[in-house]
């Protein structure tokens, strides 16, 4: 009786602290702080085609556009993560008078 009760209360335990939000450093890897591979991702030159062969058809290829806005200012050790968007307040602007 002992055994089954510890076995209930050991499952139980581990099924509560599947879902608990400290874990889920372990499983993604690390903290969102931490330099991901990604980020060293270089972009590569064109395909070059040999004189002989046709071109690959590229119409539906993705463009990446070029950024033309600033980096957004680096996060501090301290800032949380941004597992959901920050919070922000919308300015209620008066009706426009005619």
């Amino acid at each position: 009786m002992k055994k089954s009760l510890a076995l209930a209360a050991s499952l139980s335990a581990v099924a509560l602290l599947s879902a608990c939000h400290p874990l889920r450093w372990f499983r993604s890897g690390g903290s969102c702080h931490e330099t991901k591979p990604y980020t060293k991702a270089v972009s590569v030159a064109p395909l070059k085609i040999p004189t002989g062969l046709d071109a690959p058809d590229t119409t539906n290829a993705l463009h990446v556009p070029t950024l033309n806005e600033p980096a957004p200012p680096p996060r501090k050790p301290k800032d949380p993560c941004l597992e959901e968007p920050p919070p922000f307040q919308t300015v209620k602007r008066p009706p426009p008078q005619a």
